[in-house]
């Protein structure tokens, strides 16, 4: 992907108004719409131009999100490593409190941020801070999590993983911009991306605004404005 397409896909994330909090999704998937095989293993459907990219990402907004199940499988850094930029806060959605304090998102070293948004407040890992979010209908409203995020101070915030997470948030209509990172590969069975409610008519489908971009090394970027119909 060019400079000039790097810039695109980035620009209205750095742009976005501090007067609301805006919200970007990023999933990476196969061809035929799998994040993971039938035995949970995801490492590597994307290759190394879709990681760079996933790390810019990171690198343009105020914070990371992930869902606990995310945090446990994977145990990811969630920091910038692979562009330069300031690796952003890191928030883990834990809504039982299941995440280990060893979690390496949790851990300090880089002076970023740490959140848990759980329903109670609670004993938290050292500098972690605990956000309360009140269940509705049995679930933490994503909604209710950007409000409080954002209260923080936490205005551009990345909904990385996974996909259970990501579809929620989507659903939940506070997505501003979709990532789609697809790899050239056919898995044929496996865990599929996003999941939402079924649509009665193809006429009631979404169909955002979309900017393809052919990554280096092959996978391709698709950039769904998800406040613009197409």
């Amino acid at each position: 992907m060019s400079d000039s397409a790097i810039e695109a896909a980035l620009a209205p994330i750095r742009s976005a108004s501090a007067d609301r909090a805006f919200v970007v999704a990023q999933l990476g998937q196969s061809l035929d719409g799998r994040i993971a095989l039938p035995s949970g293993e995801s490492r590597w459907i994307n290759r190394e131009a879709a990681l760079d990219h996933v790390h810019r990402l990171r690198a343009a907004v105020d914070a990371v999100v992930v869902g606990v199940g995310t945090a446990i499988a994977d145990d990811p850094l969630l920091n910038v490593r692979r562009v330069s930029g300031r690796s952003p806060a890191r928030v883990v959605i834990d809504p039982s409190g299941k995440l280990s304090g060893k979690a390496k998102c949790l851990l300090a070293g880089d002076g970023a941020a740490r959140f848990l948004v759980r329903e109670t407040d609670g004993i938290a890992p050292e500098g972690v801070e605990v956000v309360a979010v009140a269940k509705v209908d049995g679930r933490l409203p994503p909604r209710a999590i950007v409000a409080a995020l954002f209260e923080r101070g936490l205005r551009k915030l990345l909904i990385e993983g996974g996909a259970h997470t990501v579809s929620a948030f989507v659903e939940a209509g506070v997505v501003d911009r979709l990532h789609v990172l697809v790899a050239p590969v056919i898995l044929g069975a496996g865990k599929p991306g996003l999941t939402l409610a079924p649509v009665a008519r193809l006429a009631d489908a979404r169909r955002p605004a979309t900017r393809v971009h052919v990554l280096g090394d092959g996978d391709v970027l698709f950039d769904c404005d998800l406040r613009v119909p197409g």
